[in-house]
């Protein structure tokens, strides 16, 4: 299964990679220009770094919101750390969205992951059965109410996180 899991992401890599930037956000209508957010090639980098980091995140045993913490740091887009509940309703550093794009947070109140392929609604994140994908329209995701999608912003996230 965790060999299905890895080839679906990879594959949402690449798909990432050459497809182009269609979803209508907020960002338009909102105070921040669109080029204060993560390129396609942050997106990747934040992707990536999930996945690199499968196997130390078993092992730490961190919740969800720590773990979506550690990969943005360490991909080098910081924010300051925020438990689930408190992204759910919105932090400096990030921007509500309706529609997400690939590395943006899906959130519910007391959970959080990365979306990794919103045609799919796929998400990636510290789940009761390890590090692993999900579909948030699933019934489970669905029972816990409609998730929020975030977007980084860099240039507010440069402040917050000093």
């Amino acid at each position: 299964m965790r060999i299905l899991c890895t080839a679906f992401i990879t594959l949402s890599l690449v798909a990432i990679s050459t497809s182009g930037v269609m979803a209508q956000t907020q960002t338009k209508k909102g105070p921040h220009p669109a080029s204060h957010h993560l390129t396609k090639n942050d997106r990747k980098a934040l992707i990536a770094e999930a996945l690199s980091n499968r196997v130390q995140q078993e092992e730490d045993g961190s919740d969800c919101s720590h773990f979506v913490h550690a990969i943005y740091e360490t991909a080098g887009f910081p924010y300051e750390y925020a438990p689930s509940d408190d992204l759910y309703d919105g932090v400096a550093g990030f921007q509500r969205v309706k529609a997400p794009l690939p590395g943006d947070l899906v959130i519910w109140r007391g959970h959080v992951g990365i979306v990794i392929k919103p045609s799919k609604h796929t998400f990636f994140s510290s789940l009761r059965s390890g590090l692993d994908t999900d579909n948030y329209n699933s019934p489970y995701w669905k029972r816990r109410g409609q998730p929020r999608f975030y977007r980084y912003n860099k240039r507010a996230s440069l402040h917050t996180a000093e």
